[in-house]
This record gives structure tokens, C-alpha cells and sequence, in this order.
């Protein structure tokens, strides 16, 4: 065996070199030990690649966790959102549905009184005008105040199974014509589409509130489409979209945009009532109202209304006898307003009836008690106490 020098080191006392230290290794255990050294170092270097690994994958880890927190974070911060302006339409909607009742309720003997006015003949020209726009303007008035009520949830609805596919295409060229020769109209539905459960009338109103919002968004024109689809996802909802090219919303805008009043058409060209109309309505019908829009890219508004499978059955017309009031009799009278009694009660006179007066649903059973027995009641449908 050749033994090889594996290290050596000066021996120094007092500053002076007295000698030299060395280590002899065998050639043998040498080459062993440079293969472990080589193997250790290779270990060492795995070890340190790993470790490289690892600390990238945690950093992977951490800026995912930091994503994830942060996507989290913006869609509490949404749903916060929603929810505040989910509350304020509430409320909204709570202080629109009063105002418009009580003024509903002043406006009802006014329409009325006028009606019959307007019924009874005046030969005075000057008069008859004064009576026809005083009605004009009190039928906006009203207007105003079912867009209010429809709003906040209270309009009287009749729903029923409609094919809104038909509704709709049958509106085509009345939209068209409202909206404009520099507008292009188009038709959408799918083939197979179930009915709707919904008021024709005043899915009518909404597609015409809706197209006009759209006309006034294109001055310089554009396309109008009027889509009627079912909802691929089975959740038993078909979907109305009324959707423009025209100059689209920015986000400020499209929050506000369901609320009522909420215009930005300037003074006097619009109520700032038909989103908010629309909305109501949805809610109601059990549906829901969603907007899409960005600037200069458009709007599209999607009303989803519940589906059924079968259309409701229409009931026989009433037979002209049966309308036909003979002799007029005696009516019975209830309603808690006391403008709206007097009022009604007028008209009634006016026909012929013999009138008596109740101002709740107690009076009224207590003199029906009393062997009262009239021809015909006419009543509110809510009031204070029994309904």
C-alpha cells in the first residue's frame, strides 16, 4: 500500500516553527473516502434542490392563499353590497308603495267625479275641454302612481299562463314603430318554449318601458332585440331580454339604475320610473331583473320569469244579460277612505242605485246582520281590521 499525504500543519511555540504535522492516509481508504465525500456532496445538492422545491411551492401556496383571500374578500365585499342595496330598494320600496297608495286613494273620487262628469253631456264646448284634459292629466297622474305601486310590489297582478314568445313577437312592429326608422328591430325565441307565469298587460308595459329606455340609449341608432329564451340551466324559468348597442352604463350608473326617479335623460324627459317598474314586477311574478351594460358596448336587461307547463285555462266570457244591469237595486258600500265612499257613492247615484255606506268590513256584516240585502257590494279589498 502507498501511503498518500492527506494533510499537514506547522507546529509553532513562542512564534517559532518547530515542526511540521502531517497525516498519511492510505491510498485505499483514500478513493473511499473521496466516494463518500463525492456521495455526500451529491446528498447535499439534492437536498438543497429539494429544499429550492419546496420553498417555491410554498411561495406558490402562499400567493395562491393570498388570491383565494383576496377573491374572497371582493365577493363578501359584493355580496355586502348587494345586500345594502337589496335593503335600501326595500325601504325604498316600503316609502314608494305608501306615498302611492294614499295618493292612489286621492286620486281614485277625482277620475271618478270626472268620469262622470264627462258622462253626463255638458253642451258648454269650454267646459267639456276643461273636464277632458283635467281627465287627461289625472290619467298620467295614475300612470305614475301603478308604476309606483308596480315598484314597490303592489299593483294588482292577474297572472296567468302566457305564451311570451307570441306576446312578444306580436309587439315587434309596435316597437319598431316607437323606436324609429334608424332602429333595427329583431325577434328572438326558441322553438320550443314553455308559457310564462306572468300579466300580459303589464309584460307589455315592461317590454315598451324597456324599449324606449333602449330607443333613447341609440340617438344615432343601432339594433333593438327582443329575445325571448328558455333557461338551458332546467331551472323552470324562461328569460325575456330586451338588449341595444347603444351607449351602455358605467358601474356608478348601473347601480342606481333600478332605483326609482333614478334618471339620466335630464328634466323632463323620462320619470325615472321604468327599471324600477320592471323590477317590481319581476319580484313579484316571482321572477328576477338582471342588467348587463358597459360603455359604448351596450345594455342588456334579462327578465326571468317562473314557467309552467300548461296554459291556464280561459274562462267563458259572462253573457251580455248577465252584465247587464236590469232595474238598478240597492248597493251596498264599503271602503275605510272616506273621498273614495263618497265618490263611488256619486257613480252609483249617478246609475240608479240606492246607496248605503259602511266604513269597514265589521259595519257592513253588522248591517247585513241587521237584514240588510243588496243587490250588489262594491268594496275595497284591504282595509284596517277584516278585509
Amino acid at each position: 500500500r502507498m501511503p498518500v499525504l492527506s494533510d499537514w500543519r506547522g507546529v509553532v511555540r513562542d512564534g517559532r516553527t518547530i515542526g511540521i504535522r502531517a497525516m498519511f492516509v492510505d491510498a485505499t481508504d483514500r478513493r473511499a473516502y473521496e466516494r463518500d465525500l463525492l456521495a455526500a456532496r451529491e446528498r447535499a445538492e439534492e437536498t438543497a434542490a429539494r429544499l429550492t422545491a419546496s420553498e417555491a411551492e410554498l411561495r406558490e401556496l402562499n400567493e395562491t392563499l393570498e388570491r383565494r383571500v383576496a377573491e374572497r374578500t371582493a365577493d363578501l365585499e359584493r355580496a355586502h353590497e348587494q345586500l345594502r342595496q337589496s335593503q335600501k330598494l326595500e325601504a325604498m320600496g316600503s316609502l314608494t308603495g305608501g306615498v302611492a297608495h294614499d295618493f292612489n286613494n286621492l286620486l281614485t273620487p277625482i277620475l271618478g267625479l270626472l268620469d262622470t262628469l264627462q258622462r253626463h253631456h255638458i253642451s258648454d264646448n269650454r267646459e267639456r275641454q276643461a273636464i277632458a284634459g283635467a281627465l287627461a292629466s289625472a290619467e298620467r297622474a295614475k300612470t305614475l302612481v301603478q308604476r309606483l305601486l308596480a315598484f314597490a310590489r303592489r299593483q294588482p297582478l292577474q297572472a296567468r299562463a302566457i305564451d311570451v314568445g307570441d306576446l312578444v313577437g306580436g309587439m315587434a312592429e309596435l316597437v319598431a314603430s316607437t323606436s324609429g326608422p334608424r332602429i333595427q328591430v329583431l325577434v328572438e325565441r326558441d322553438p320550443a318554449l314553455p308559457h310564462a307565469l306572468a300579466d300580459a298587460n303589464q309584460i307589455e308595459m315592461a317590454v315598451l318601458n324597456l324599449a324606449v329606455n333602449a330607443r333613447d340609449a341609440m340617438p344615432a341608432g343601432g339594433t333593438l332585440t327582443l329575445g325571448v329564451y328558455a333557461e338551458e340551466s332546467g331551472s323552470g324559468m324562461i328569460r325575456l331580454v330586451v338588449a341595444d348597442t347603444g351607449m351602455g352604463m358605467d358601474r356608478t350608473t348601473l347601480e342606481r339604475a333600478v332605483e326609482p326617479f333614478f334618471s339620466t335623460k335630464g328634466i323632463g324627459k323620462g320619470t325615472g320610473l321604468g327599471l324600477s317598474m320592471v323590477h317590481g314586477l319581476a319580484a313579484q311574478l316571482g321572477g328576477n331583473l338582471t342588467l348587463h351594460s358597459e360603455p359604448g358596448r351596450g345594455t342588456t336587461v334579462e327578465l326571468r320569469l317562473p314557467a309552467v307547463d300548461r296554459p291556464t285555462p280561459v274562462l267563458p266570457a259572462a253573457s251580455e244579460a248577465a252584465v247587464r244591469c236590469g232595474a238598478p237595486g240597492s248597493a251596498l258600500l264599503v271602503d275605510d277612505e272616506k273621498l273614495v265612499r263618497f265618490a263611488t257613492a256619486f257613480m252609483l247615484k249617478d246609475l240608479g242605485f240606492t246607496v248605503v255606506e259602511a266604513d269597514s268590513a265589521e259595519a257592513a256584516i253588522r248591517l247585513l246582520e241587521d237584514g240588510l240585502r243588496p243587490n250588489i257590494v262594491v268594496s275595497d279589498h284591504l282595509m284596517p281590521g277584516m278585509s
